[in-house]
């Protein structure tokens, strides 16, 4: 494996688990970091799942002021960061064919918050927060948050996050629906490590068929995803993964899936 500087990265039984490692500064992102989780997402192997997460007593807490070197006052582009950082990370959590979980340990906040909502399953410790936190500084949600939370949550509620910045605490946005779980902290690395389990032991092409399908269903028609699922069906019906599904249910054993 690598060895980063600014992240853990390991790939174990199907599970790939990245933190990042960064808790002096809550695990702010910096360009090396944005470099190396590049890295490491592009090189997940056979990896079924990846997990990420934060070390420490936080998740994310964005962007690093600091990393830009800019003396209060002066003019820096934002633009520039998010085109070379921000958006090629997101668009990567979106498009990888494994599903990502977001182990939300701590506060998440900024373009943090909105990496783990980027992700496809947020699992929270109950003690964690999602912080929409561009509004005190004269910014907008980047990093796919006008675009999730909206979603996720609807306008009403989406608009009022992301206009107050008021931290968020993760059983309310397990109610709301903006993530999955909320769990209290002492459960959290056992309740992640089952999910990642069980996801790695599941057919990969069809998890990576649900992913896609769910994610762009947004830009489709009725009848256009009616479509689209009669293909994938089709598609899927014809691989072996499908086949051992079936004999193994017949058969009344567990199956083993191969990704043919």
């Amino acid at each position: 494996m690598p060895n980063y500087e600014t992240i853990l990265f390991s790939n174990d039984e199907g599970i790939a688990r990245i933190t990042l490692n960064r808790p002096d500064r809550l695990n702010s992102f910096t360009r090396a970091m944005h470099s190396e989780l590049r890295d490491a997402l592009g090189n997940l192997g056979n990896a079924r799942v990846v997990i990420l997460t934060g070390s420490g007593r936080a998740f994310c807490a964005g962007q690093d002021l600091n990393d830009r070197a800019v003396a209060p006052g002066d003019a820096v582009d934002l633009g520039e960061t998010v085109e070379e950082s921000w958006n090629p990370l997101i668009r990567t959590l979106a498009s990888l064919p494994q599903p990502v979980i977001a182990k939300v340990n701590g506060v998440a906040a900024g373009a943090g918050a909105n990496i783990a909502l980027a992700c496809d399953i947020v699992v929270a410790a109950s003690t964690a927060k999602f912080i929409q936190s561009f509004s005190a500084l004269g910014l907008i949600p980047d990093s796919g948050g006008s675009w999730h939370l909206p979603r996720l949550v609807g306008q009403a509620r989406a608009l009022g996050l992301a206009l107050t910045g008021e931290p968020l605490e993760a059983p309310q946005a397990a109610d709301w629906g903006l993530i999955w779980k909320s769990v209290g902290g002492e459960w959290l690395d056992s309740e992640v490590d089952a999910l990642a389990a069980k996801l790695a032991a599941l057919p990969p092409l069809g998890l990576a068929a649900i992913k896609s399908i769910v994610r762009t269903t947004w830009s489709r028609t009725l009848d256009e995803e009616l479509n689209l699922q009669r293909d994938e069906m089709r598609r899927l019906g014809f691989t072996e993964d499908y086949r051992e599904g079936v004999a193994a249910f017949l058969e009344k054993r567990k199956a083993s899936f191969t990704g043919r």
